[in-house]
């Protein structure tokens, strides 16, 4: 994948996370509303720099620069600003991450049963994969919530664990999607060597059946992430899918050609993949 990304920086990172804040991120995806208020506890001893208090970090406005990130004002950025290590983490470990992600795939589910579709088994739904349907979030909480430089040796390791979780919200759109008739496409920026480990991955936390599965091969090898899926996307319609819906973390997953009737950008401000 071609990113503008995090390798090991500073001494100082979350790297060295407590062991209970790890302890709770690894039943984050899995708990139910129950466990809620402990997390809530827990990570959000900083609550005035999550997001939802609204104050600023010193020098920065991390809120507003997450937000430049949405919605696109800021690309090509290489890491989370220094500063905003512990607003990163503590939106994405907290609620607002859960809410923004529900707040999109709950317009997704709207417009999807509101189409009045043909039975003929070609319209599907393109879905990402990282940060879409399955979470690094375990990876990221080690490694500084993206103000680290990318590194891909450390990154793959932890893709062949195929331990990462699933996106409860995303989970819960694509059953919705499987039971309306709709057929689901996941387009990946994850090479064809990781192809057995991120099926397994997959059906072990709930995404059990597919139309297909796009990995990035050999061919698009220097190519962006924005022109592989565009490709691919084509591909799907010259075989006569109609992709009625695509989702994903990062614009390059829903700009280009062959985009699909609907786009839908899930949050992510832990990395940029162009």
């Amino acid at each position: 994948m071609q990113r503008s990304l995090h390798s090991p920086k500073s001494s100082h990172t979350m790297e060295r996370l407590p062991g209970v804040l790890l302890f709770f991120l690894a039943i984050f995806f899995s708990t139910t509303q129950a466990y809620e208020p402990l997390i809530n506890h827990q990570i959000h001893l900083l609550r005035p720099k999550s997001g939802a208090g609204g104050s600023s970090v010193p020098g920065v406005s991390c809120l507003s620069w997450r937000l430049g990130v949405e919605v696109r004002n800021i690309i090509n950025w290489k890491t989370v600003p220094a500063q905003c290590e512990s607003y990163v983490g503590h939106y994405m470990l907290g609620h607002q991450y859960r809410k923004d992600s529900k707040a999109v795939t709950d317009v997704a589910w709207l417009y999807a049963k509101s189409l009045n579709l043909t039975k003929d088994g070609k319209n599907v739904w393109v879905f990402d994969i990282d940060e879409t349907t399955l979470s690094n979030l375990p990876y990221y909480a080690r490694h500084g919530f993206g103000t680290e430089v990318y590194n891909s040796t450390s990154f793959n390791e932890w893709v062949l664990e195929g331990t990462a979780p699933a996106l409860p919200e995303s989970l819960q759109l694509y059953k919705k999607l499987l039971k309306l008739g709709v057929k689901v496409v996941f387009i990946t920026g994850r090479g064809e060597d990781q192809r057995s480990v991120t099926i397994t991955n997959l059906k072990n936390v709930g995404y059990h059946t597919w139309e297909k599965l796009v990995l990035k091969g050999s061919a698009y090898s220097g190519k962006t992430s924005y022109v592989y899926k565009s490709a691919e996307r084509e591909k799907l319609e010259k075989s006569g899918f109609r992709i009625i819906g695509n989702i994903g973390d990062q614009w390059s997953d829903i700009l280009g050609t062959s985009v699909g009737n609907r786009t839908f950008k899930l949050p992510d401000p832990l990395y940029y993949i162009s």
